[in-house]
């Protein structure tokens, strides 16, 4: 299984900017998809932007235009851009790769963002 490790995360006034980072354990460059998704208390968790082995991304309407996700297969990492902060995107954001042919799942930990109003 593939390990995540996550940072970045921390505390940001609205309209603020954050990366988040997350540096894997294998050769990203193999992996079928990275992604990060985000959980709030009392709330599902979501995606919020996903990267497939091809370059493609992907974005909720929420983040979309905000959040951009790229990665560096030199550095096994994959990164979250996280612009224009609001305070409903006070999470705990968690990275996530699907490896394999039958598409494990692995998750990092989770790094918290708190954005302040």
């Amino acid at each position: 299984q593939v390990q995540l490790v996550e940072s970045g995360g921390g505390l940001v006034q609205a309209g603020g900017s954050l990366r988040l980072s997350c540096a894997a354990s294998g050769s990203i460059f193999s992996f079928n998809a990275m992604g990060w998704y985000r959980q709030a208390p009392g709330k599902q968790r979501e995606l919020v932007a996903e990267i497939t082995s091809g370059g493609s991304t992907n974005y909720p309407d929420s983040v979309k235009g905000r959040f951009t996700i790229s990665r560096d297969n030199a550095k096994n990492t994959v990164y979250l851009q996280m612009n224009s902060l609001k305070p409903e995107d006070t999470a705990v954001y968690y990275c996530n790769a699907m490896t394999g042919p039958y598409l494990q799942s692995s998750w990092g930990q989770g790094t918290q963002v708190t954005v302040s109003s």
